[in-house]
């Protein structure tokens, strides 16, 4: 039976690719599939007239026609193992209840458990069977580089304007998600811009009287690492076991690629051009730096072999270490069992796969009419918080509750979603315990950040992807040891040298000519 299971996965999945590139509403059939973060020409087979579009206003109101349009409704269950199909039906008839005098759409809904998530989207969507889909862009085989490459969306560019979906964010959203200059797909509105802070234990910071107001780089917290080392801990500056460069120096360069083991090339933010970062000063400067701390103990040689891990964190073993910026970073205290605070290193910035950690897309599959169904649900769902929790939290008073002050306890183990995967933090009421200004916190974090010059730029390594391939084992071999302190200080130059050698023997120099190639053609499109 398992035999079976995997052949009939394998070849559901080959059948999509197949399949969708026929399929109206996606991208032409004539142009060439594109691979991975291509960005390829696209064509509307399908596409709705301008006057189909609606408004902000009548896009809420039923159509005059009072044709009711059903769409089927895919999404990933995080928080529960395996979900209950009886519980989901009974929200799947609580949303259609709620909103059948608002729009002209009921909705099929199911959930579907992350273990088996990708498999089971690639059968249905071999089937026909899908037209509103959840994915991210880190989700294996039908993530948004994934489905956009085989043809698997439908394109909204000119479903979106003028609707209360568009409307309900920032215009930067949209431009950002982009592929190609069209918008394939609908960006859940949580923490989509990139930023890193310093973490520190707030007992040491008490212990020590560490102001943290002196901490305007990386190199500001040398004394502090040294008192670290004093206590006896073992990971005063805790790397855990992940690339620093990408992290830590991201206000330099833009690695678009959004993958710490090709953090060799980036958009440099001075001259917007695609540059060598391994040649970079700022990479000398700062692997010098992580020699120098590993040399005073500062940074574990656990590190550089990868013995640490997540769970470190739990304990009182170490000082210092990494956190992307969220809106709400009093949330790590719980996340992490102790008090902890923050002291911001680099700039939040909006970059291509920032807002696509969490998305929808209309399948290719879908009729225009479909299309527009799908766009009207989810310009409710993004609006109107009721529906928000019905669609997030279930059913009130099985599936949960409000306290006293209007915020959602959640109690069943049969529904339970979060926000970041369901819908609009500005709609979605915010959890016990967390801030009642959460919408404001969002608005005011993704408004702040800077947008990067290569926003909505994707590579298509399908021309080097061989190189592209050889060149990540070359910074696992190389530049991830550099990057934690792997080698003496004084050798950390010529250990550079070997690197970009190593690179450069990989096919370094076809990949960084490739990438520049398709940026300066994307700058020039524009």
């Amino acid at each position: 039976m398992k035999i079976k299971k995997v052949l009939s996965v394998a070849l559901a999945t080959a059948m999509v690719a197949t399949m969708l590139t026929g399929c109206g509403g996606g991208k032409d059939d004539t142009t060439p599939a594109p691979s991975d973060d291509q960005a390829a020409p696209v064509e509307q087979e399908s596409e709705p007239a301008a006057d189909d579009t609606a408004d902000a206003d009548d896009a809420q109101a039923p159509a005059a026609s009072g044709d009711v349009v059903t769409i089927n409704l895919t999404r990933n269950t995080f928080n529960l193992a395996t979900p209950d199909s009886e519980q989901v039906k009974k929200v799947e008839n609580a949303i259609n209840e709620y909103i059948k005098d608002k729009i002209n759409v009921q909705i099929v809904l199911t959930d579907i458990g992350s273990p088996e998530f990708s498999d089971k989207v690639n059968l249905s969507l071999a089937n026909n069977e899908i037209n509103l889909l959840w994915t991210a862009s880190w989700v294996a085989t039908v993530g948004t580089n994934d489905l956009y490459s085989r043809n698997g969306v439908y394109d909204l560019t000119d479903l979106l304007p003028g609707t209360p979906l568009y409307d309900s964010m920032d215009a930067g959203q949209w431009e950002a998600t982009k592929y190609d200059g069209k918008n394939y797909f609908v960006p859940v509105y949580k923490d989509n811009v990139e930023g890193y802070d310093l973490m520190i234990r707030q007992e040491l910071i008490d212990k020590h009287g560490w102001d943290l107001s002196t901490i305007k780089q990386l190199s500001d917290i040398e004394p502090m690492l040294a008192d670290a080392k004093a206590d006896g801990l073992k990971y005063p500056f805790f790397t855990r076991s992940t690339g620093m460069f990408y992290r830590w120096c991201i206000d330099s360069f833009d690695f678009f690629t959004a993958d710490g083991t090709a953090a060799w090339v980036g958009v440099d933010r001075n001259t917007d051009e695609v540059v060598n970062t391994v040649l970079s000063d700022t990479y000398l400067e700062f692997c010098t730096l992580m020699a120098k701390w590993a040399a005073a103990g500062y940074i574990s040689e656990d590190e550089v072999t990868k013995s640490t891990t997540e769970t470190g964190m739990m304990t009182q073993d170490w000082a210092f270490t990494w956190w992307t910026d969220i809106p709400n970073n009093d949330e790590a205290d719980s996340r992490y069992g102790q008090d902890v605070t923050m002291a911001p290193i680099t700039n939040r910035w909006a970059h291509s796969t920032s807002a696509l950690g969490s998305c929808y897309c209309v399948t290719a599959n879908s009729t225009p009419e479909q299309a527009k169904a799908c766009v009207d649900f989810l310009g409710l769902l993004f609006t109107d918080s009721k529906l928000a929790d019905i669609y997030t939290f279930g059913i009130e008073g099985e599936d949960f509750t409000y306290d006293a002050n209007g915020q959602v306890v959640q109690t069943s183990e049969k529904y339970n979603h979060s926000m970041w995967e369901s819908a609009s933090a500005t709609v979605v009421t915010p959890l016990a315990g967390e801030p009642e200004n959460k919408a404001d916190l969002y608005i005011d974090f993704n408004g702040s950040a800077k947008v990067s010059s290569a926003a909505g730029f994707r590579f298509d390594r399908e021309p080097v992807a061989a190189q592209f391939s050889a060149c990540q084992n070359v910074y696992n071999e190389w530049g991830f040891p550099l990057e934690n302190g792997g080698f003496p200080e004084s050798e950390v130059p010529a250990m550079i040298e070997a690197y970009q050698a190593a690179l450069d023997e990989a096919g370094y120099q076809d990949v960084l000519s490739e990438f520049q190639s398709q940026y300066n053609a994307w700058k020039a499109s524009k």
